[in-house]
């Protein structure tokens, strides 16, 4: 799945006051009327900038294409539990199959048998496979899932998200997006 940008669109990548981004998937981009915005209400700095003007009859102003928040937002230790969150957690795939369309999610241990909605229940299914297992445990078809379900970091949220970078990158986003990732000796 990828967030279509447009390179015309030029949005600004959004870095917290510690020069991260506040979020990696989705990609925390504001629209460039939303940073200057920002701009004029002094809460962000102009990190980086497009070769782009817009002008007022009183102004003219390079569009940010990278801000970074004067006040630190502390991130959430607990990512929250949504469908959007399961999926990725799950790398876009059915834990069954390995397929990448058609997803939904499944009770590992079947509502219908006391299971709950919880990350150490739910996973992501395509259609099929959901529709296969239905009411049944795992025993009873004979299938197990690839990886059991369990409850995600933050962390292991935004390195499956680095997996599925959007399909437009400025260049000079770059040097903000993966700095944080283990360099290969």
């Amino acid at each position: 799945m990828t967030i279509a940008v447009s390179p015309d669109a030029h949005p600004a990548l959004v870095l917290n006051a510690d020069f991260r981004p506040l979020s990696y998937y989705p990609l925390s981009l504001w629209s460039w009327q939303d940073a200057i915005k920002a701009v004029f209400l002094d809460r962000v700095n102009i990190v980086s900038e497009y070769d782009v003007m817009v002008r007022s009859p009183t102004f003219n102003m390079r569009l940010p294409s990278v801000v970074s928040l004067k006040t630190y937002i502390k991130p959430a230790r607990n990512p929250a539990f949504t469908r959007f969150n399961v999926f990725l957690r799950d790398r876009f795939e059915c834990q069954y199959c390995g397929a990448h369309d058609d997803l939904t999610f499944d009770h590992l241990i079947p509502r219908a048998r006391g299971g709950q909605t919880v990350w150490e229940n739910v996973l992501a299914a395509c259609s099929p496979c959901n529709l296969r297992k239905g009411s049944k445990s795992c025993e009873e078809i004979g299938v197990w899932p690839r990886q059991m379900p369990y409850r995600p970091s933050v962390h292991d949220l935004h390195n499956n998200g680095r997996l599925f970078p959007p399909n437009y990158l400025h260049d000079s986003w770059l040097d903000f997006l993966y700095w944080d990732a283990e360099l290969e000796p």
